[in-house]
């Protein structure tokens, strides 16, 4: 699914079932545990969410925030213009959440379009948190510096990089589950490609200190998921 492509049931169908996999086996779990403890209630927060896919992190931010009375704008980007209009369609009750097809490394070189086509944007290069959920492994060791770097441009307080972590038993799982329950063949090339390109858990720790992080936290979580955060 990183290849450009045309919205197609086969699309909307592994999108669907990225969802059910984030919902089931941790990282929407990963993701609340952090904004409980960044987002206050009665707050705001101004937030990024890159590689957003279909938007279920972003509606799920928004979800946590209308219960505890923060307001909170998001503006979400993803590299594939067919993901970003699927995740538009998805996200009609979310006017929090603004929708945009575009390159991270680019991120606030240019104004955009608002996803109405009308309203033009200029592009903040301050955040109050960055979030990237499931992205980092889709990267080369020296791209998975230059984001991490980028994050920390981005956002002057918090970023959390929530990813999976390498393990033999995790590429069986993913294997069992792709061959029995997410049988859609775009879920099960792309599940078992990202187990097997997932970092190790020391890895990721070291990418980190390339891109130049100090003070950062790090720590493995169910279901073969592991983060690392900055918070100030």
């Amino acid at each position: 699914m990183d290849r450009p492509q045309p919205v197609t049931r086969e699309l909307e169908r592994d999108l669907a079932n990225l969802r059910s996999l984030n919902r089931w086996f941790g990282s929407h779990r990963l993701v609340q545990r952090f904004l409980q403890r960044w987002l206050k209630p009665n707050g705001k927060a101004r937030i990024l969410d890159v590689a957003t896919g279909s938007g279920d992190i972003p509606r799920l931010i928004v979800d946590h925030a209308r219960r505890q009375n923060i307001s909170v704008q998001i503006d979400a980007i993803d590299q594939q213009a067919s993901t970003i209009e699927i995740a538009r369609g998805l996200s009609a009750g979310y006017p929090e959440i603004d929708f945009y097809c575009a390159d991270l490394f680019e991120w606030n070189s240019s104004p955009v379009l608002k996803h109405d086509g009308l309203k033009p944007s200029c592009l903040s290069e301050h955040y109050d948190i960055v979030f990237c959920s499931l992205a980092l492994h889709h990267f080369s060791n020296d791209d998975a510096v230059r984001v991490l770097q980028k994050f920390r441009q981005l956002s002057t307080a918090r970023v959390l990089v929530a990813d999976l972590r390498r393990a033999w038993w995790l590429t069986c799982a993913v294997y069992f589950i792709t061959a029995t329950i997410y049988r859609n063949e775009m879920t099960k090339t792309d599940a078992r490609l990202s187990a097997l390109r997932a970092f190790s858990f020391v890895e990721l720790r070291e990418l980190a200190e390339r891109a130049g992080w100090k003070n950062f936290g790090q720590r493995k979580f169910a279901v073969g998921r592991q983060a690392l955060w900055i918070e100030v």
